[in-house]
C-alpha cells in the first residue's frame, strides 16, 4: 500500500492568514490542510478527507493528476472522518469528478445534506455514490472505523442527530501486511483505541494542539474555545506511544498553526521526536 500526506495541518493550514502568532511568523515550513491518499497499486488513489486545499495538493502529486485520457482521473473515493469544513470543502473543487463514492459517518452525511449542504449541490454536477461508514474493501485494501468523536461542526451543533460524528480508520493490505491508522479528530483517547491502533504499520494521530493551554498563551481566544474544538493534546497522548510489537512509526499530523511544534528547532518538537514519533511534512510518502 501507498500512502501520501497531501497536508498535515489542522484547519486554516499554516502559517493561516488571518494569524501573526509566534510560529504563523517564524518562517517555519508551511503546511496544507491534512488530507492523506493511499493506493493498492499505484493506479487508483483514495481519499482520506477532502481539505480546501486539495486542487492545489493533487497538482503537487504527479500520482494524483489527471489521465491519460483527457478526462480521467485516478481518484476513485473520499472517506471522510467527519462533517468539518476543512475536511469536506474539497469535496466541491471535486464536483467535476464523474464516479466518486464518498464513505462518512452516517451523521456527517445528514450535515452535509441539510446544513451545510455540498451533497445537493455536487449532485447537480454528477451522481455520486453517498454511503454511510462500514466496513468495506477498496481495491483489496481492507477498511474499517472506529467511532472517536460525537463532537458536531459548528455550522451543525443544533442538529438532533445521533452520533457517531467523528470516526477514524483503519486500513489493512492484505498483500503486504501493512496497515494505516489515520485519526486526525481525537477528542480523547477513547476506549478501545488502543486495539484499533494494535499492530498497525503507520499510525497518524490528532497533533492538532501540543499542550491544553496553548490557545490561551498564543493569541487571545477564550480558554474554552480549544477545549470546545475537541481535540486532545499531545501532551496526553504522547505518553501512550510506547513500543509495541507490529507498530513501526507513529507521527502526528492535524497540526494547527499555533502548535510550537511546527517549529523544527524547537523544544517541543524535539519532544516529540525524543519520545519516538514524527511531524512529517506535506508530501511524504510511506510504503506499507
Amino acid at each position: 500500500m501507498k500512502v501520501i500526506l497531501l497536508g498535515t495541518a489542522a484547519g486554516g493550514g499554516f502559517p493561516q492568514w488571518n494569524c501573526a502568532c509566534a510560529a504563523c511568523t517564524s518562517g517555519s515550513p508551511p503546511r496544507t490542510q491534512d488530507s492523506v491518499a493511499f493506493s493498492a497499486d499505484g493506479r487508483g488513489w483514495h481519499l482520506l478527507n477532502a481539505s480546501p486545499d486539495i486542487r492545489a495538493q493533487i497538482l503537487a502529486t504527479p500520482a494524483l493528476r489527471a489521465g491519460p485520457g483527457p478526462r480521467e482521473t485516478p481518484l476513485r473515493t473520499v472517506l471522510l472522518t467527519d462533517a468539518e469544513l476543512d475536511h469536506t470543502l474539497g469535496l466541491l473543487m471535486l464536483r467535476e469528478a464523474a464516479d466518486l463514492t464518498v464513505h462518512a459517518p452516517a451523521a456527517a452525511l445528514h450535515a452535509l445534506t441539510d446544513h451545510f449542504p455540498a451533497r445537493p449541490v455536487i449532485d447537480e454536477y454528477h451522481g455520486w455514490n453517498w454511503l454511510p461508514t462500514t466496513e468495506t474493501t477498496l481495491d483489496g485494501l481492507h477498511v474499517t472505523s472506529f467511532p472517536v468523536s460525537d463532537k458536531q461542526p459548528k455550522y451543525a451543533r443544533s442538529s438532533p442527530r445521533p452520533g457517531p460524528w467523528v470516526v477514524a480508520y483503519r486500513i489493512h493490505d492484505p498483500s503486504t501486511g501493512g496497515t494505516l491508522v489515520y485519526a486526525p479528530c481525537l477528542h480523547t483517547w477513547p476506549p478501545g483505541f488502543d486495539t484499533f491502533t494494535e499492530g498497525a504499520s503507520l499510525v497518524l494521530l490528532d497533533g492538532t494542539f501540543y499542550r491544553g493551554t496553548e490557545f490561551t498563551t498564543t493569541t487571545t481566544a477564550d480558554p474554552a474555545a480549544q477545549q470546545a474544538m475537541g481535540h486532545v493534546p499531545i501532551t496526553e497522548t504522547l505518553p501512550r506511544l510506547a513500543p509495541r510489537p507490529g507498530t513501526t512509526r507513529w507521527a502526528y499530523t492535524h497540526l494547527n498553526n499555533t502548535n510550537p511544534v511546527v517549529d523544527p528547532t524547537g523544544p517541543e518538537h524535539a519532544a516529540v521526536v525524543g519520545a519516538g514519533a514524527e511531524m512529517p511534512p506535506d508530501g511524504t510518502e510511506f510504503i506499507l
